[in-house]
C-alpha cells in the first residue's frame, strides 16, 4: 500500500527526475571539443567563504555496493572519470588504490563507448567517443586540488550536458534494468497488479542526509533483505515482495523528491516525516509547527461544525498520507504510516489545538503552541540561559506526539510522570508545559463526546489536586501582595512538596498567611478583601470533598495540582489586567475635565 501511494504521487509530481537520476552537486566540468581531439576541465567549486552554492544537476544514479561497484554514465567521481586514486587516512596512496582507480576508469570508459555506439548521429557523443578512444582520459592530468570524491560531469562543445540527452537517459535506464532484473524472474507486481519482469532489489536508495541521524549518514534502502534470517522462509531481497521495475523506480524517485521538499517534510531529531495528498489540498501539516491564527481558526471552526471524524471524512474524502522514517545503519525503518483523508485529518488537527490551548491572563487570549515547542518543553530548563536545553526531550517523544496529533490518539503514558519530574526539578511552569498537561489529562481523545480539562480556570472542578493547586496559588499571591520585594516565594520553596503532599504544606502556609493578610488589611484594603475572599472560597471547597485536603497525591492528581495552580494564576493576571485597563480608562475620561478646570 505504501509503494502504491508513492507511485500515485509520482504520476502527479511535476518535477520528478528521469528514471534512475538524482540531483548531484558538480565540482568539475569536462568539456570536449567539437572534433574530439581535446578536452578541458573547468572548476565549478564555490570559492571558500563565498555564499555561492555548488552547481546542481539531475544525474545518473543507482545504489552501488560491493568490492567492484560499477560506474555511472557520464557523471561520476574523479576516481572513475580520470582514475584519481583514493588516498588513505594518512594521505598516502597505495599501489592497490592506484590499480583500483585504473580499473574503475576503464569500466567508465567502456560505458561511455557503449552509449556513444548507440547514438552515432549525436555529434556530442561522436566527439566524446573520439576523445575517449584516443586515450584522452588517460592523458588528461587532474589538477592537484582535485580529490577522488569530486564529481565530474561531461559537456559537449556547445556547453550542453550530455547526461541530459534523451538517448543517455534511455541508455542508463536500460543499464539499470538489466542489472536489477538480471534474475529474469517474472510474476505479478504487488503495486500495480500487472504481470511482468520483477526486480531483484530496489534500484534506488534514499539519499544520505535525507533522514536525520546522530550517527554516520549514508544512503539507505527502504527494502533490503540480504540475510536468510531477515526474510520470510529464508528468501532474500524482493522474493516475498514482488515489485516491477517501473513501480520500484518511480516509488523511490517520488520518496526522494518528497524528502528533498521542505513543503512536504518535517524533520525531527532522528526521524523525518513526509506527507502528500491524492489531490491538491491546503498545507494542513504545516499548521502543527506554524499555527497561525487564521489556520487554527479554520481548523477549530471545522471541528465545531462537524465534530464527528467519520462525517468529516465523507465531506472531504481526498486521500492524505504521512510516512515517518528513521535510519537503522544502511536500512530505513518505517516508524509510522498514516493513510487517511483530508477531512478526517482536518478534524483531528482541530481537536489537537482545542485539547491543548492555554489561556493567557495578561492578554485575555488563548495560545496555541507549535509541536516543536511542546517537545522542547518536555526537556530540561536552563535557568541561567533562560531557555530549554536542546535535545534534552525524551527520545522518540516527538514522533509519538506527532502521531497523536494526526490520529487524535492518546498521549504516550510516559510523558506525564516525566513532565512532573521536570517541573519539580526545574521549578518551571509555562504555557507549553500546561498544554502538555491538558493533553495528558484528557480521558479519551478519540471519543468526541468526552472532554478534557478546561483551557482556563474551572470554578466547579472538584478534583482534589486541582483545588490544592488553586489554594497554593492564592497563598502565593497573598505573600507577593504583602511582600512585593521578596526574593524567594513559597512557590520557590514549597511547590514540589505541595504537589505531592499538600495537606501538611497547605495547613502550615494557611496559618502563616494570617500575618500577610493583617498587613494587607492595614496597607491595601482593596487587595486584602479580594484575596481574603478568594482564600476563604478555596478553603471552603475542601469541605465539600471527602477527607478534606489530601495527604498525598498520585501522579494524575499532581498534574491536576499544577494545572489548578497555573490556571488560578492566569485568572488572577486577567483580573489585574482588567483592573489596570479600567483605571487607565477612568484616568483618560477624567483628564480632559481636569485640564479644562485648571484652564
Amino acid at each position: 500500500m505504501l509503494l502504491h501511494c508513492l507511485t500515485q504521487y509520482a504520476d502527479q509530481a511535476e518535477s520528478l527526475p528521469p528514471p534512475y537520476y538524482r540531483t548531484k552537486k558538480i565540482q568539475w566540468v569536462l568539456q570536449v571539443d567539437e572534433d574530439g581531439t581535446a578536452a578541458r576541465l573547468y572548476d565549478k567549486r564555490p570559492a571558500k567563504g563565498s555564499k555561492d552554492k555548488p552547481l546542481p544537476t539531475a544525474a545518473p544514479y543507482v545504489y552501488r555496493s560491493g568490492k567492484t561497484p560499477p560506474p555511472y554514465l557520464l557523471v561520476d567521481t574523479a576516481q572513475y572519470v580520470l582514475g584519481v586514486p583514493k588516498a588513505a587516512a594518512d594521505g598516502n596512496v597505495s599501489d592497490a588504490a592506484i590499480v583500483e582507480a585504473h580499473r574503475r576508469r576503464d569500466e567508465y570508459t567502456d560505458l561511455l563507448l557503449s552509449w556513444a555506439e548507440r547514438v552515432p548521429e549525436d555529434p556530442g557523443a561522436r566527439a566524446l567517443a573520439a576523445f575517449v578512444s584516443a586515450g584522452g582520459l588517460t592523458r588528461l592530468m587532474p589538477p592537484e586540488e582535485m580529490t577522488s570524491a569530486d564529481t565530474i560531469a561531461v559537456m559537449d562543445a556547445d556547453a550542453g550536458w550530455l547526461h541530459l540527452r534523451p538517448s543517455a537517459q534511455e541508455a542508463w535506464a536500460a543499464q539499470v534494468r538489466a542489472r536489477k532484473t538480471g534474475s529474469g524472474a517474472a510474476g505479478m507486481c504487488l503495486v500495480c497488479e500487472r504481470e511482468g519482469e520483477l526486480l531483484a532489489t530496489i534500484p534506488e536508495s534514499i539519499k544520505s542526509g535525507a533522514i536525520p541521524t546522530s550517527g554516520l549518514g549514508r544512503d539507505a534502502q527502504l527494502v533490503s533483505i540480504n540475510a536468510s534470517a531477515h526474510g520470510r522462509g529464508g528468501a532474500l531481497q524482493l522474493v516475498n515482495t514482488p515489485v516491477c521495475e517501473s513501480c520500484g523506480s518511480r516509488s523511490m524517485a517520488a520518496l526522494n523528491l518528497l524528502l528533498a521538499d521542505d513543503r512536504h517534510r518535517r524533520r525531527a531529531a532522528e526521524s523525518v516525516t513526509v506527507w502528500w495528498t491524492r489531490e491538491p489540498a491546503d498545507p494542513l501539516f504545516d499548521a502543527l509547527d506554524h499555527p497561525t491564527e487564521e489556520t487554527v481558526a479554520r481548523l477549530v471552526d471545522s471541528l465545531h461544525a462537524c465534530p464527528d471524524p467519520i462525517t468529516a471524512e465523507r465531506l472531504d474524502p481526498n486521500g492524505y498520507y504521512a510516512l515517518t522514517l528513521r535510519l537503522n545503519n544502511a536500512r530505513v525503518a518505517v516508524m509510522d504510516w498514516l493513510d487517511t483523508t483530508v477531512g478526517r485529518l482536518r478534524n483531528h488537527l482541530g481537536a489537537w489545538f482545542e485539547d491543548h490551548k492555554v489561556f493567557d491572563g495578561w492578554t485575555g487570549t488563548y495560545r496555541y503552541l507549535p509541536l516543536w515547542h511542546l517537545v522542547l518543553a518536555s526537556g530540561r530548563w536552563d535557568d541561567k540561559a533562560g531557555k530549554y536545553v536542546p535535545r534534552s526531550a525524551p527520545r522518540g517523544l516527538e514522533d509519538e506526539l506527532l502521531h497523536a496529533a494526526l490520529t487524535r490518539g492518546p498521549i504516550p503514558a510516559r510523558l506525564l510522570p516525566h513532565l512532573l519530574q521536570r517541573i519539580r526539578a526545574d521549578h518551571r511552569v509555562d504555557a507549553p508545559r500546561i498544554a502538555l498537561l491538558r493533553l495528558a489529562l484528557h480521558p479519551n481523545r478519540t471519543d468526541k463526546e468526552q472532554t478534557g480539562p478546561m483551557p482556563r480556570l474551572d470554578e466547579i472542578n472538584q478534583e482534589p489536586g486541582y483545588l490544592c493547586g488553586r489554594t497554593f496559588a492564592v497563598l502565593e499571591a497573598i505573600q507577593r501582595a504583602a511582600l512585593p520585594e521578596i526574593n524567594a516565594t513559597i512557590g520557590d520553596k514549597f511547590f514540589g512538596t505541595a504537589m505531592t503532599a499538600p495537606a501538611a504544606v497547605l495547613t502550615n502556609l494557611r496559618n502563616g498567611a494570617n500575618g500577610h493578610l493583617k498587613r494587607l488589611r492595614r496597607d491595601k484594603k482593596g487587595t486584602y478583601y479580594a484575596l481574603d475572599a478568594r482564600l476563604s472560597e478555596a478553603c471552603a471547597a475542601f469541605s465539600r470533598i471527602e477527607g478534606g485536603i489530601p495527604v498525598l497525591l498520585n501522579t494524575r492528581q499532581q498534574a491536576w495540582f499544577v494545572l489548578g495552580y497555573e490556571q488560578q494564576r492566569a485568572e488572577d493576571n486577567a483580573a489585574r489586567a482588567a483592573y489596570k485597563a479600567a483605571q487607565e480608562q477612568k484616568e483618560a475620561e477624567t483628564d480632559p475635565v481636569e485640564t479644562a478646570a485648571s484652564a
